[in-house]
């Protein structure tokens, strides 16, 4: 490469904390205008490296990274602003009851000779910002929180180009996504590249690279296992490869069905202005999903279900039998487990180790004798779903709170396997998870209908859906739209009754 086109070049870089390697002398160069995609499992080292760039984390001594042929040293996240690094984390950092103006601006306000706020100049500056970026549905002086999830990632992607970046960091930008969302999201980054904006993009799917990315760089184990020079040619079965070390035979693992008897019965629930006269059955040993757009009803009617918000019509019968729910804790005693889709603030105590999130639904049956906790017991089986889902740590005690997003994730997944129900609903059970991750976790949704329980995904992923699922019911507006089974179903379908 010619050196003239090199915008970011990382040279030795290694970040060493207590008992972990996080990156092993990673060495390679980003070029200026491309879409440079980050690839590895989740604890690979992609964030690590991000956090370094971003001045979270400074390195090891005996590296260096170069901007612009300059060599820089990022002490703290200011400084890496200043020159022009500019990130989209994947968790929401907007302030919900300020505007879309009043967050884009925050700090830097921009103010008239009597030294308040000109409001008028902010408004218009905003304005002039989301129509440079073609999206002009978004009024400024909306409340973030009135705001879809993908418009609040627009404008967390306003907000750090109006500071005029030469390299945008995106971090899973299209996680909570639905497809015409991402197309937007894609077209908004080709608008940037024309502008001379070079991106740095964290995803796992592998569709997207292809699609959107120039150049790759993998990350396996903290060390760098293989470059990509063209991602539009190529050879994704050798990307996986390097990935996570090994072949993934099939990316859905086959499974003979048994379908048996009706092991949930959803019977005319509603929310009022969110879910109207939802019924429906699933049987033990059969995966159903539920599929629709954001927004179609579909985490409504699996909070309904569980309890976690209220109902005011519908019965739920648990093998024939009605049950009460009415709060979190009834699903779990009468055998639901439910993973959420936002995994960190419902999901998730991030104060607390790996360990008591991963035992805590089912203390008290599992681990207490009496009032005394089983110790032992409950460290034993904490670490067995550790290395069950390779959940990357040091160990059980580590806080839940500093782990990367899909190993957060694989804790929520651990708590619901281990706490043995016999009726699991999985709201995007793969979001931000690695490739390989996934293939495990398709494999332990297998494992669990051959042992007769019944299994609900709910998935913005339609590959995902009719690759895993026996039977597809599809939501739009509120409203089951159709039934769908496993032989008859297509994307093309399924979408049809989506939109």
């Amino acid at each position: 490469m010619d050196m003239s086109d090199s915008i970011l070049r990382f040279e030795n870089i290694s970040k060493t904390f207590p008992g972990v390697k996080a990156l092993n002398n990673i060495s390679f160069e980003i070029r200026r205008g491309d879409v440079h995609v980050l690839l590895g499992e989740n604890g690979a080292g992609k964030s690590t490296l991000i956090k370094i760039l971003t001045g979270v984390y400074q390195a090891d001594e005996g590296g260096a990274i170069y901007l612009n042929g300059k060599s820089v040293y990022l002490s703290d996240p200011l400084h890496s602003r200043k020159l022009g690094i500019g990130t989209v984390f994947q968790e929401n950092s907007l302030i919900p009851h300020l505007s879309v103006a009043e967050n884009i601006f925050l700090t830097r306000e921009p103010r008239n000779a009597s030294g308040l706020i000109d409001w008028k100049r902010m408004y218009g500056e905003c304005d002039r910002w989301i129509r440079e970026l073609g999206v002009n549905h978004i009024n400024p002086r909306t409340q973030v929180r009135r705001l879809s999830v993908a418009d609040q990632q627009i404008v967390e992607i306003v907000k750090v180009f109006s500071q005029n970046p030469s390299i945008v960091i995106l971090d899973e930008p299209t996680s909570s996504l639905s497809e015409n969302e991402i197309q937007n999201l894609f077209h908004i980054i080709t608008t940037l590249k024309k502008k001379g904006v070079t991106f740095i993009y964290v995803s796992h799917r592998m569709e997207e690279i292809k699609q959107i990315g120039d150049r790759a760089t993998i990350f396996r184990d903290g060390s760098l296992t293989g470059e990509i020079d063209d991602c539009k040619t190529a050879d994704m079965d050798k990307v996986i490869n390097m990935i996570v070390g090994r072949t993934l035979d099939e990316k859905f693992p086959r499974r003979e069905s048994h379908i048996g008897k009706v092991a949930l019965e959803v019977c005319g629930i509603q929310v009022p202005n969110t879910i109207y006269d939802i019924s429906f059955q699933v049987h033990k040993g059969e995966v159903l999903g539920l599929s629709g757009l954001v927004g179609s009803g579909r985490t409504s009617t699996a909070k309904a279900i569980v309890g976690a918000i209220p109902r005011t019509a519908g019965d739920i019968l648990i093998d024939g039998e009605p049950v009460k729910i009415h709060a979190p804790s009834d699903a779990i005693a009468h055998g639901i487990g439910y993973l959420p889709e936002d995994r960190k603030f419902e999901g998730l105590l991030l104060t607390k180790s790996i360990k008591e999130n991963i035992t805590l639904p089912s203390l008290k049956r599992k681990f207490r004798k009496g009032c005394i906790l089983d110790g032992r017991k409950e460290r034993a089986t904490a670490e067995e779903f550790r290395k069950k889902l390779r959940i990357k740590t040091p160990n059980i005690t580590r806080l839940s709170k500093f782990l990367s997003g899909g190993n957060q994730q694989k804790v929520v997944f651990a708590k619901w396997l281990c706490s043995e129900a016999s009726i699991y609903i999985f709201d995007e059970p793969t979001r931000g998870i690695d490739i390989g991750a996934k293939s495990e976790i398709y494999q332990i949704i297998n494992d669990l209908v051959a042992q007769e329980a019944a299994v609900i995904v709910i998935s913005s992923e339609l590959p995902e859906i009719l690759g895993i699922c026996d039977r597809i019911l599809v939501m739009r507006d509120g409203r089951i739209t159709a039934n769908i089974a496993r032989c008859d179903a297509t994307q093309e379908k399924i979408m049809s009754y989506s939109i």
